[in-house]
């Protein structure tokens, strides 16, 4: 927090999840105190009893999350609305379920009292997950959790405060849950900003969806903010700004002006070619994790898929998924946007990503452990499902594939040969696959860059996978906020990493991509295209920004770039000259950031 002086604005800070500019007087909702969940004792004659109100329950919340999801289809999209398929999961998980049965049963004690402490110790486990993904699922069971309760209640569903707001306002809470930012009623909510909550949230991809301004996580600004307090919202920079000043308000005006004119520079680029101004043309693909996201690819502008994460296909799931099921889903990928290629990668499990129905032995270290190719070359049976599933759906002729933490020629080998023995099992069946399916590997390890020579040899392409390798490279936890400092792309031995990654493949004769966030901030994106990468695999909502600079650039500008990137010692000066090249080439595209 910060306070204007002589201004005499308050400028609350938090993490921007919405871009965008209101301002309005605040409606200040009070932080939900904590639920009473009725305890007593039951006899062993009205458990089923018990289980059946429970079954009741979870009736009526499927109806009420299949209703709010059909309202926001209609309002904003199916990918969107699938946003509600993760709290459907919810009621369908046999593990959560029979643990409430069970710790009713065993403890004699009433559904609601088993529920809620069941669902607290799934809330607590997600919560403490270092993927951000992951995290926010917490979110998703908190959400739902709260429904069951009230449904077993006999309480509607709901909120009263919600329902009560009839003034054009911002909306400051201590969390929004999805549902309730779902049937935000736009006319009358000009933005909103909560206590918690993060820029990868559900409720934070609903506001972008919605069209409205939201920052997130501004610590505790419903105790320092009362309703009826005049503020401007800046889902730009995450900014509350109370007692916006004439000035401030003519100077956001301006920023918005902008930002619209932006924006239709950028529609007006959708569909065009990611090419220099000298002609010079790199691929710009899309990073997606599930099928819903197709209609982004599109609306984005990308020239296909860079990064399919196949591992969300198995997440918040109880059962492996069957060849059947990955087969449908990687077909209907790839039917959805032939001819546009879509590079699939087989699966990315460990680390953080860990299967809720394998009991797995805790690593101290599980992001040096057990993950990624490491996992599927030990669990053969697992892998061979992923394999052949992707085998018979490259028939429709634009799908490749990728392994995921190669460190060296002895996983790469040990992989290809999985395959092959995958191959030969569907010709021996009659199934057709591909002949001609190309096979990349991932480079995020500093052993994968240094054997990157020998690897090239035994691939087609080669995606560099940037948030890992210098994660490994730098021996820096990105999630850890003590550290997170050292997290720096443009380190000289990162730079120097992707350099020499780029060299070998070129040498091999085949291409090299990046598929991590450094593909997606457009000052990078110049840094990368100057050391040679071939393609930029990006999230959907970056790549219009991606393209707009690429196609105001000229190449000598990115190749001197990396020229001196490449000489540097310092990651601040190579950052400061790559972000200097860029606001130069489209400083509209930096105007709404401080």
């Amino acid at each position: 927090m910060s306070n204007g002086g002589s201004r005499g604005e308050l400028i609350l800070h938090g993490i921007p999840a919405s871009r965008g500019v209101c301002h309005g007087p605040v409606l200040v909702l009070a932080k939900p105190g904590a639920r009473e969940v009725p305890k007593y004792a039951i006899s062993a004659d009205e458990v089923e009893g018990e289980c059946e109100r429970l079954q009741e329950a979870l009736v009526a919340t499927r109806r009420q999350l299949r209703d709010l999801k059909e309202r926001v289809d209609a309002a904003i999209g199916t990918p969107d609305a699938s946003i509600f398929d993760a709290q459907l999961l919810v009621l369908e998980d046999p593990m959560l379920l029979g643990e409430v049965r069970r710790l009713s049963r065993e403890q004699l004690v009433n559904i609601e009292q088993a529920f809620a402490e069941v669902a607290q110790r799934y809330i607590e486990g997600f919560s403490t997950v270092d993927d951000d993904y992951l995290r926010e699922r917490a979110g998703d069971i908190r959400d739902v959790a709260g429904r069951v309760l009230q449904n077993l209640a006999g309480e509607s569903a709901a909120g009263p405060d919600l329902a009560d707001i009839d003034q054009p306002c911002i909306l400051l809470a201590h969390d929004l849950t999805p549902s309730e930012t779902a049937v935000l009623d736009r006319r009358m909510i000009l933005g909103f900003a909560t206590d918690q909550g993060s820029a990868t949230s559900h409720t934070a991809i609903l506001a972008r969806a919605l069209r409205l301004p939201a920052v997130t996580g501004l610590g505790e600004a419903t105790r320092r903010v009362r309703s009826g307090d005049y503020a401007l919202l800046d889902g730009y920079n995450g900014q509350l700004i109370l007692r916006p000043t004439d000035q401030t308000l003519y100077e956001y005006g301006q920023l918005q002006k902008r930002e619209l004119a932006l924006q239709e520079r950028l529609d007006r680029n959708r569909d065009l070619p990611a090419v220099t101004l000298d002609g010079h043309a790199i691929t710009l693909s899309a990073n997606v994790e599930s099928l819903e996201e197709t209609r982004e690819v599109l609306d984005s502008g990308a020239e296909g898929v860079g990064l399919f994460r196949t591992e969300f296909l198995f997440l918040e799931r109880h059962t492996y998924p069957s060849e059947e099921e990955q087969y449908a889903a990687y077909r209907q990928m790839a039917e959805k946007l032939h001819p546009a290629p879509v590079i699939i990668r087989t699966l990315d499990l460990g680390g953080d990503k860990m299967l809720s129905h394998r009991d797995l032995p805790e690593e101290r270290n599980p992001f040096l452990g057990w993950r990624a190719i490491r996992i599927c070359l030990q669990e053969k049976p697992l892998f061979k499902a992923q394999l052949r599933a992707i085998l018979r759906a490259s028939v429709v002729g634009n799908i490749k594939m990728m392994y995921p933490m190669i460190s060296g020629v002895d996983e790469l080998d040990a992989a290809n040969a999985i395959l092959e023995e995958c191959r030969r099992e569907l010709a021996a069946e009659g199934t057709p696959c591909s002949p001609d399916l190309e096979v990349g590997a991932m480079i995020e390890i500093p052993s994968a860059v240094i054997t990157a020579d020998a690897l090239a040899r035994r691939v087609r392409f080669f995606s560099i996978g940037t948030n890992d390798l210098i994660q490994y490279s730098l021996a820096a936890d990105r999630m850890n906020p003590k550290i997170a400092h050292l997290h720096q792309p443009t380190h000289p031995a990162v730079v120097r990493l992707i350099k020499t990654t780029i060299e070998a493949a070129h040498q091999a004769g085949i291409w090299v991509g990046v598929c991590g966030e450094s593909a997606g901030d457009p000052a990078l994106a110049i840094l990368l295209l100057g050391l040679g990468a071939d393609e930029l695999s990006v999230t959907p909502s970056l790549l219009p920004s991606v393209k707009y600079i690429i196609r105001r650039l000229k190449l000598p500008e990115a190749r001197e770039l990396a020229a001196f990137a490449l000489e540097c010692e310092s990651a601040t000066e190579i950052l400061e000259h790559t972000r200097r090249l860029a606001r130069r080439i489209a400083p509209e595209l930096f105007a709404a950031t401080a």
